[in-house]
């Protein structure tokens, strides 16, 4: 069966449930002519695809001619600082080339190593409040939310705290690049951006090379020297870090203040059992997912979800679909802060689980406990303008009024 569904449509970035909840009502896994591919939309489906080892990111699995006609037909060809960092980077391998490179980096993102961040994280969160309550009326995404998850990745990574917007644009153009819309400027663009970053991290390297400090770049210099990274892995593994970890904390950030704006008795129970955040938290990515959507190839013949499938054949993971499925979630377009169970997707699962989901609600436990301590009220503004396409869901513009 084929899919009706059209992520570039107007208002589907506002409000894409109802699309989501049509494609779950149809059977199987329908195909979408735009991306070649099935699309996965309940919970059942797209966990048994994410879980599965023999579904896969890249397409090694392919004879080099078919990889490189794939990679034309994507529009990912040309790019020679793209290809070489951003389209093998661990998100893009698989089996052991993935395994070894996430091993080296997971070190620094277990919950045990990032909570000696909290207190860096919190001052920096005092500041930006300091600067912001004052003056009332600020765009929340803007101001904060989109200030705070470069400034963090950035120190961990060891760059200067005044490279962080620069850092978050280049990832902005490199990201952006992934949807489906891929014309010839965002092209330009994300080649541009990847080259410049990569200049950046070299000059870094050079420099924690020389005189190493206890940040990421010299973690992974210590990595390189014993031949568990390449330098190029060391360079895009530390690109990587930047592209998948800013975009998303932004975007959930924007639309979990959005939904306590739109439910404000969960608010006033946020304020009153502050204990709750951690799960207030967790429902803020299971209600709007700020990654809807990953694709999968099949490795090889197999069959999964009733069905059997050639080798080659791509899926597409809805993931926030799935975190609307009601088979899976009672009330599932209903926010509730104290959610039990709440085994949600919006980290994705299996080998590709996101590394830093720790460091994500780190920043948005802080953040949303610091600000809902000192304002009495947050109110809405003006409109709230909403990210298009599928790539990426969150709120562009967010408009709010704080209150002392």
């Amino acid at each position: 069966m084929t899919a009706i569904f059209d992520p570039s449509a107007p208002g589907f970035g506002a409000d894409p449930w109802p699309a989501y909840a049509a494609l779950r009502a149809q059977p199987g896994l329908p195909f979408w002519p735009a991306f070649g591919g099935h699309l996965a939309s309940r919970m059942e489906d797209v966990r048994a695809l994410a879980l599965d080892r023999r579904l896969v990111r890249g397409t090694d699995f392919l004879p080099p001619e078919e990889v490189r006609r794939l990679q034309v037909a994507a529009n990912f060809h040309d790019m020679p600082f793209h290809e070489r960092y951003v389209q093998t980077s661990m998100l893009e391998l698989d089996g052991p080339p993935h395994d070894r490179l996430r091993r080296a980096v997971f070190p620094f993102f277990t919950k045990t190593r990032l909570e000696s961040l909290r207190p860096w994280v919190t001052d920096w969160v005092e500041a930006a409040l300091d600067r912001l309550i004052p003056q009332g009326r600020i765009d929340f995404t803007r101001d904060l939310a989109a200030e705070l998850p470069g400034q963090v990745i950035g120190h961990l990574i060891g760059t200067a705290p005044e490279l962080a917007r620069q850092m978050t644009e280049w990832s902005e153009h490199v990201v952006s690049y992934f949807d489906i819309d891929r014309t010839a400027e965002k092209k330009a663009r994300a080649e541009a951006a990847t080259q410049a970053f990569a200049g950046l991290l070299e000059a870094l390297h050079a420099e924690r090379s020389r005189a190493p400090q206890d940040d990421l770049m010299s973690a992974m210099i210590g990595a390189e020297r014993a031949g568990l990274m390449s330098h190029d892995e060391v360079i895009g593994t530390i690109m990587q870090i930047l592209h998948a970890g800013h975009g998303s904390t932004i975007d959930v950030l924007g639309s979990g203040l959005k939904a306590l704006l739109d439910h404000p008795e969960q608010m006033a129970r946020l304020r009153a059992e502050p204990a709750l955040m951690p799960q207030a938290v967790q429902e803020m990515f299971r209600h709007a997912a700020p990654l809807p959507f990953f694709h999968r190839f099949a490795s090889e013949d197999l069959e999964i979800c009733g069905q059997h499938w050639p080798k080659g054949t791509k899926f597409g993971l809805l993931y926030a679909s799935a975190n609307r499925d009601p088979a899976a979630f009672a009330d599932p377009d209903g926010f509730d802060i104290a959610r039990r169970p709440n085994l949600h997707l919006a980290f994705g699962a299996g080998v590709h689980v996101c590394l830093g989901n720790n460091l994500a609600r780190l920043n948005m436990e802080i953040l949303f406990t610091r600000l809902l301590a000192r304002v009495a009220r947050i109110e809405p503004d003006g409109e709230v303008l909403w990210k298009s396409g599928l790539q990426a869901h969150g709120p562009r513009r967010l408009p709010v009024r704080l209150i002392p």
